[in-house]
């Protein structure tokens, strides 16, 4: 039986996150397969597949975890979203735009697009839906690079694997254990 690749997916550190919506433009125009010249000059609907979120006093962007159990892919009633290799795809020609998806997502990283004939008539237009998928559907070898990590410049954004991303937590946690223990042996005798 075939293993399958440990997920990977985007991680925000929001104390570097400045709000500038750099990664929303980079995917954007990434999926747009131009420039951002070019498809203004086209008169092209960008559609990210992400989104920069405001709580309180800090921001970043929403994107999917690629979630080891995809609750989208569980509940998906055609099958049009599914896992494979580690990553949650969509096949968009496969969905009907239910958005049950959207509803089930606990990251709210699935975004509803409508999508308008040719002809530009919105009679015909049609849900769909869309979230990030690492920019898989724009690789041309298994080496992952996502727009969005390149375009952030703070490098708040980051691809990680899940491994490597608990490792770190458990190192900061000791980091924040050391410092605290020390904190409270400093006025001890």
């Amino acid at each position: 039986m075939k293993k399958t690749k440990e997920n990977r997916f985007i991680y925000v550190d929001p104390r570097r996150c400045l709000g500038c919506r750099n990664c929303e433009l980079a995917c954007a125009t990434a999926y747009a397969d131009c420039d951002l010249q070019t498809a203004v000059t086209k008169g092209l609907q960008l559609q990210p597949r992400n989104s920069v979120v405001q709580v309180d006093d800090m921001v970043m962007p929403i994107q999917c975890r690629q979630c080891e159990d995809a609750p989208c892919a569980l509940a998906c009633p055609t099958g049009a979203i599914y896992q494979e290799d580690g990553f949650v795809k969509i096949n968009e020609g496969s969905c009907v735009g239910c958005k049950v998806c959207a509803m089930v997502c606990p990251f709210g990283a699935i975004i509803i697009t409508q999508d308008i004939n040719d002809n530009g008539n919105r009679r015909t237009k049609k849900a769909k839906a869309r979230k990030c998928d690492l920019c898989f559907s724009r690789q041309d070898s298994d080496e992952v690079s996502c727009a969005c990590v390149e375009a952030c410049p703070t490098k708040a954004i980051m691809l990680v694997d899940y491994e490597s991303y608990r490792k770190k937590i458990i190192e900061e946690r000791g980091k924040e254990l050391a410092r605290a223990h020390s904190k409270t042996k400093v006025g001890w005798k």
